[in-house]
């Protein structure tokens, strides 16, 4: 066993030995210039337009941060949002029907009143005008029947809300003085990756709360507002419950983003938070200012984002991607009639740029248009036959128009609304509908539609509540075709059917 072990170990030193002597004798071999030593730099070829971050010694101090905090903690807000308990008729099973039958006529079915509980919610928001105009998140007031307004340095306002627009989730806010603390509004374009911010709020209503950290990303999309506008700044400044509404603020102390979004699967802070940019927020606050609603432009497309956010292709996709000779952009897929894009884009095409600014998903497409309203002409580049080519288009809006939109909400119609009484429901044994209490100038009374009319669909939706009514009336006055189908009955049993234009002049 140990003479075994013994020419083993033998063998092994052999080798060793042979390789030592091999790796000398073609060390030797080699020639002479060869055998000096090689810088990095020399081994390895840098791009010689790499730029380095320059620092002095002034440079390389820490980023002092006190300033921009001191300017803008006095024009955040703490919201109050109280929604008041409200009495509902709810229609309930009858727990009697199935012991002695439809004694009351009622089908099975009895009405309830219930009476919903107080609601509050608390949020942040941003004074942006002396005269005290403020903006804050559409889910921060959403509902609310008061809303308080409370200063850093406890003052205490009523606001009145001027408006709201779900697609970006921003509202706009009055309340009434004087000289109020503003924070000069920036420009989140020129925000860099990486660079410091504040998010400024009232985080789980405790107020004034300043924290910090970078710029992480541009440009994200969560998905989380129905198809609305996405294209939020991502940071890494803690953001909880309570921030929504509130500033993030660049180290020069401008407002660079509203606080609006929580992604976490904890419900509290686990390391990122989502703003919206100011070149969103300015042009939506402006518009309901002035219109009462947003002036949103729309390209009118449908497609799919070649570089989603460095997500991996499928394959068809990206196999087409490849015959299209595009790495990022935004596909065309499907042009709707009647639109900016109609007789202009192609299927097919991809859109690289807008205005002169790279487009790399449809984050930034939509960041680009909602900064614009029907009428503007803008200049998109798009990749057609692996060819780039500069393309004008005029904007238009929804219904296919370059006019104002107004928001007139109900009072298009002209008329006046109830929710049906339980008496009148159950003498034409009805669930539900919504009476027309009185009429006056406007749609209604030029379509011929009465005092008493019951609508019981708008449409083809059923209708038990004025709210929903109102939330009809407004997307129809919103789309390509406005118009509202009514169906109904009069008291006296009679059925009807209106057809009503609702084409803004």
């Amino acid at each position: 066993m140990k003479k075994t072990t013994s020419i083993i170990l033998g063998a092994t030193a052999i080798v060793a030995v042979s390789a030592g002597v091999a790796g000398l004798t073609a060390y030797s071999i080699m020639p002479e210039e060869q055998n000096k030593t090689l810088a990095f730099e020399e081994v390895f070829q840098v791009n010689p337009n790499t730029r380095l971050a320059a620092f002095d010694a002034m440079q390389m101090q820490p980023v002092d941060l006190t300033k921009a905090a001191e300017s803008s903690v006095n024009a955040v807000v703490h919201i109050k949002s109280t929604q008041e308990s409200k009495t509902q008729t709810v229609t309930v099973r009858d727990p009697f029907y199935e012991f002695f039958g439809d004694m009351f006529g009622n089908r099975g079915r009895q009405q309830r009143q219930v009476e919903t509980p107080e609601r509050v919610g608390f949020g942040s928001g941003v004074i942006i005008s002396k005269d005290g105009y403020i903006v804050t998140n559409n889910h921060v007031i959403d509902k609310a029947d008061i809303i308080s307004v409370k200063l850093n340095d406890g003052r205490e306002f009523q606001g009145r809300l001027i408006g709201t627009d779900a697609s970006t989730d921003l509202a706009l806010v009055k309340i009434e003085g004087e000289d109020l603390p503003t924070i000069p509004v920036g420009d989140s374009d020129q925000l860099k990756i990486g660079e410091w911010v504040l998010a400024v709020g009232n985080p789980y209503n405790m107020t004034s709360t300043v924290t910090a950290g970078i710029v992480s990303a541009k440009a994200r999309s969560l998905g989380v507002y129905n198809n609305g506008v996405e294209s939020f700044i991502q940071t890494d400044a803690a953001i909880n419950q309570g921030n929504s509404g509130g500033a993030l603020v660049n180290a020069r102390g401008e407002l660079v983003g509203i606080n609006s979004v929580l992604f976490s699967p904890t419900g509290s802070y686990s390391g990122y938070g989502f703003a919206i940019p100011t070149s969103i927020m300015t042009k939506v606050i402006a518009d309901l200012k002035q219109y009462g609603t947003v002036q949103r432009a729309r390209l009118g497309i449908q497609g799919r984002p070649l570089d989603n956010d460095g997500q991996v292709m499928s394959p068809d996709l990206k196999k087409k991607a490849e015959e299209l000779g595009a790495s990022e952009g935004v596909l065309v897929e499907i042009i709707h009639e009647n639109t900016s894009a109609s007789g202009v884009l192609e299927v097919d095409d991809v859109i690289v740029g807008i205005d002169g600014k790279r487009v790399k998903n449809f984050a930034g497409l939509q960041e680009e248009l909602a900064k614009h309203r029907p009428g503007d002409k803008v200049t998109l580049k798009v990749l057609r036959d692996k060819k780039e080519k500069n393309i004008e288009v005029e904007l238009k809006n929804e219904q296919g128009t370059t006019k104002v939109m107004k928001d007139n909400g109900m009072e298009i119609l002209g008329a006046a609304f109830r929710e049906l009484p339980d008496e009148v429901k159950r003498q034409l044994r009805l669930s539900g509908g919504v009476e027309v209490t009185g009429v006056t100038d406007g749609k209604m009374k030029e379509y011929g539609v009465r005092k008493g009319f019951i609508i019981l669909k708008a449409n083809g939706q059923y209708v038990k509540t004025v709210e929903q009514l109102e939330e009809i009336v407004k997307s129809a006055t919103r789309s390509s075709e406005p118009v509202l189908f009514l169906n109904g009955i009069f008291p006296s049993g009679k059925r009807a059917y209106f057809a009503i234009d609702l084409t803004q002049e």
